[in-house]
């Protein structure tokens, strides 16, 4: 399984992208810089969109890459998430207010995108890889999904603070081999991260804990606030025990 960096952090800048990975080409999770990030070549190879949850640094780029595809004459691409999730790109996202429906641009019978409602924890076939969902601790609804291949799984916690189902069943996942890990604050705004439903250094080190074997588990920290990123990155290296590296914008796995 490849996994491709196109956006990692908790903010924007020019030097900070929201946002969104690629596993094996055709498949992201999240969706806040896919345009941004992703020449149109590989946006045309994309064939579906995991979506954790409908905040918009992690849905921004759904409504331009629906946009370049549709130009492009790509086949759907397909738009999985939660009912909650889909129900609000559907109200308040592809509203034909804030954009187009491009769930029936050009037309009903061959649209732009396609949305897949996925039932959490029941294992779905996207895009040549088996998915789970997993709902996490956050300000709305919000899933986590563990992703498998055919050499192994990913799991992805999407933007949750201190959690307890994700960990039951990555405990149960064979072959695990890494896991993409929000932590978003820096100690001293534990208030703010708690509020907002997002992981510290302190929570994230307790959290990871409940997995089985953390120093065995490669962690992939990614959702940085920039404004707090040396802070947080500080932080995170002090914590022992844990197997853990900070992710980078164009960082690319074989996992």
């Amino acid at each position: 399984m490849e996994l491709r960096v196109i956006g990692c952090h908790g903010g924007e800048t020019p030097k900070h992208r929201t946002c969104a990975f690629v596993l094996d080409d055709v498949l992201s999770i999240d969706a806040g810089s896919l345009t941004s990030g992703l020449e149109v070549g590989d946006q045309a190879r994309l064939q579906a969109c995991l979506v954790s949850h409908a905040h918009l640094d992690h849905i921004r780029d759904l409504a331009t890459i629906a946009d370049n595809r549709c130009q492009m004459g790509c086949a759907p691409l397909i738009v999985a998430g939660t009912r909650g999730t889909l129900r609000a790109l559907q109200q308040h996202f592809f509203n034909n207010m804030v954009w187009p429906d491009f769930a029936v641009i050009p037309n009903r019978t061959n649209p732009t995108i396609r949305y897949l409602e996925l039932e959490p924890e029941q294992p779905t076939m996207i895009a040549g890889h088996r998915v789970r969902a997993v709902s996490v601790t956050h300000t709305i609804e919000a899933s986590g999904f563990v992703v498998e291949g055919d050499d192994g799984a990913i799991g992805y916690s999407g933007d949750t603070g201190p959690t307890d189902r994700l960990w039951e069943v990555l405990n149960e996942q064979k072959n695990l081999r890494a896991l993409l890990m929000e932590v978003s604050f820096p100690n001293r705004e534990q208030g703010l991260a708690t509020i907002s439903g997002h992981h510290t250094p302190r929570t994230l080190g307790i959290d990871l804990r409940k997995y089985r074997a953390p120093q065995d588990l490669p962690t992939l920290l990614y959702h940085i606030k920039p404004v707090f990123q040396s802070e947080v990155e500080r932080e995170c290296a002090a914590l022992r025990g844990l197997n853990m590296q900070v992710v980078q914008l164009l960082d690319h796995f074989v996992l």
